[in-house]
């Protein structure tokens, strides 16, 4: 069975969910519009058809998988095009996005009668023979993109309304990458009060997987630390501007813009971290 799939954008993730929809044998469309030379290599790279909007909106199944800040302009757009249209596509918003935003997007995309989907994707980019991250699918129509199942994604159908998808991605996220913050937070701070060894021997007797876990989460996390920044504000959202966590992960949205833009300056912040990193790897030899 045959299916036209269209991913916008086609990003780190939306690139490699493409590659493995079109090596089981979907037909991949994406928007190359004012797009880099590299992306559109990637594109191509991924087995992905470069569209224009009437094909993209002709699409059996939308995935949206953009960063959070732009997920309601990218639902605006798509429901402009798909409005008149009689046959409607599905569409699934795959973004980091908390509850109230994916119920705005819903609003948009049902202001076209399209049927709309609420997703969450925990995961890597899958890779060349490896396994799919879990796409988590909630919502009255979640079942109807169960078939991507057939091309190799691995589909979970969270019974629920709109909103409970996204509300596990936004959980998971919040311990995972609040794991993260905390961890690069006190590690960049101990090692500029000469404590980064005491840390680190005292981790490996107490804590070890909290240790093994930092040895691979400290470097892994400075290059994508500009794109946890819109993620940590949605997770704020998620819990509410009057629960008393919510600064935290307003907090950690600064901490990772400040890491981003220290990674894009003089490194000072990120040498600490992967020092401490290559630390725990010495240690273990």
């Amino acid at each position: 069975m045959s299916k036209t799939i269209a991913i916008l954008a086609p990003g780190a993730m939306g690139s490699a969910v493409a590659r493995r929809l079109s090596e089981h044998g979907a037909r991949v469309l994406t928007s190359l519009e004012g797009r880099s030379e590299a992306t559109r290599k990637r594109a191509a790279d991924a087995g992905m058809v470069g569209a224009d909007d009437n094909q993209i909106a002709s699409a059996d199944i939308i995935l949206s998988i953009v960063p959070p800040g732009e997920a309601v302009a990218l639902a605006e757009r798509l429901a402009a095009l798909i409005v008149r249209r009689e046959k409607k596509p599905v569409v699934v918003d795959c973004n980091a996005v908390n509850v109230d935003t994916v119920q705005r997007i819903e609003e948009i995309i049902g202001s076209a009668q399209a049927p709309f989907v609420d997703g969450g994707i925990i995961g890597f980019p899958p890779q060349p023979g490896g396994k799919s991250p879990a796409f988590y699918m909630s919502g009255e129509y979640a079942k109807e993109v169960a078939v991507l199942k057939d091309f190799g994604l691995d589909v979970r159908i969270v019974e629920g309304p709109v909103g409970a998808a996204s509300a596990l991605k936004m959980s998971y996220a919040g311990i995972v990458k609040g794991l993260a913050g905390i961890g690069s937070a006190m590690v960049v701070a101990a090692t500029k009060a000469g404590a980064a060894d005491a840390l680190r021997d005292e981790l490996a007797l107490s804590q070890p997987a909290i240790l093994a876990r930092l040895e691979v989460a400290l470097p892994d996390m400075i290059p994508k630390a500009y794109r946890w920044v819109a993620e940590m504000r949605e997770i704020s959202g998620f819990l509410g501007p009057d629960h008393p966590a919510s600064q935290i992960y307003e907090g950690f949205a600064r901490w990772f813009e400040h890491l981003a833009e220290d990674a894009n300056g003089e490194a000072a912040d990120a040498a600490l971290m992967k020092a401490f990193a290559a630390g725990i790897t010495q240690k273990k030899a």
